[in-house]
C-alpha cells in the first residue's frame, strides 16, 4: 500500500487515549513501509516542551487566557517551523498528539476566547497549515478525567492544571470537539473511544488508512 505525506491530528479530551492512538498509528504504518513521525503539542521541540511544562504545571490561575493561548501559539510555530513543515518536506507522515483544535477547544470554547482571533492568530504566526486528517477521540468526560487524573497521579507528572478544573469545563471541550468534527466532517474522523484501546486503534488506524490510500 502506498501512503502519500500527510500530517494526521489525534485531538480529544483529557484521558481519551491519544497517547495510545499516536504509538499504534506511527508502529502500523511504519509496519507498512511508511516513514512516520509521532509528536506531541505543546513540545516537540526543546522550546515547546519548556513551555509545555509552564502552561500544564501548577494552578489554573497562573495564567491568564490571552497568555495561555499566546503560550501554546509560539510552542506550535516552533513545532511546526523545525518539526513539521520539515518532516513533510522530507516526505514523512506525522502524527501528532494535539494541534490547533485542542486550541479551538481549550482556549476557545474552554477559556471564552474569540474563534475568529485563534484563527486568525495560527494563519499569520503558524502560517494557516492544517491536518489532512483529524481524530477526534470522543469519550464520556467523567471516565477521561478519571483516567487522566490516575495516570498523572501514578506517574507523578506536575501536567494537571486542566485536570483541576471543573466537570463543566471538560464537558464544553467534549462539545467543542465534536462541533468541530460536525462542521469539517470531510477533514475529521469522530472516533468512539469508549471501548477497549484495541477497538479505539483499530477504528483511527482504519480512518486513516482510508484517508492516506485515497
Amino acid at each position: 500500500m502506498r501512503l502519500r505525506p500527510a500530517l494526521i491530528a489525534v485531538e480529544g479530551i483529557d484521558g481519551s487515549g491519544k497517547s495510545g492512538v499516536v504509538r499504534h498509528l506511527a508502529a502500523h504504518l511504519r509496519s507498512l513501509g511508511a516513514d512516520v513521525l509521532a509528536t506531541r503539542e505543546p513540545g516537540g521541540t526543546p522550546e515547546g516542551e519548556s513551555l509545555r511544562a509552564l502552561v500544564l504545571a501548577g494552578k489554573d490561575e497562573t495564567w491568564e487566557p490571552a497568555s495561555e493561548l499566546l503560550l501554546m501559539t509560539a510552542a506550535r510555530v516552533q513545532h511546526v517551523r523545525r518539526v513539521i513543515e520539515p518532516a513533510l518536506a522530507r516526505g514523512q507522515i506525522v502524527v501528532t498528539d494535539r494541534f490547533v483544535g485542542s486550541t479551538l477547544a481549550y482556549q476557545g470554547k474552554g477559556r471564552g476566547l474569540s474563534t475568529g482571533f485563534i484563527l486568525d492568530l495560527h494563519r499569520q504566526a503558524v502560517g494557516d497549515l492544517w491536518p489532512d486528517l483529524t481524530l477526534i477521540l470522543d469519550l464520556d468526560v467523567a471516565t477521561g478525567l478519571g483516567r487522566s487524573r490516575h495516570r498523572l497521579s501514578t506517574d507523578a507528572i506536575d501536567e494537571g492544571r486542566f485536570e483541576g478544573l471543573d466537570l463543566g469545563f471538560h464537558q464544553s471541550i467534549r462539545s467543542a470537539f465534536r462541533d468541530q468534527a460536525l462542521e469539517a466532517p470531510a477533514r475529521h474522523a469522530l472516533i468512539d473511544a469508549s471501548g477497549t484501546p484495541e477497538e479505539v486503534q483499530a477504528a483511527a488506524l482504519a480512518a486513516v488508512l482510508g484517508r492516506l490510500s485515497a
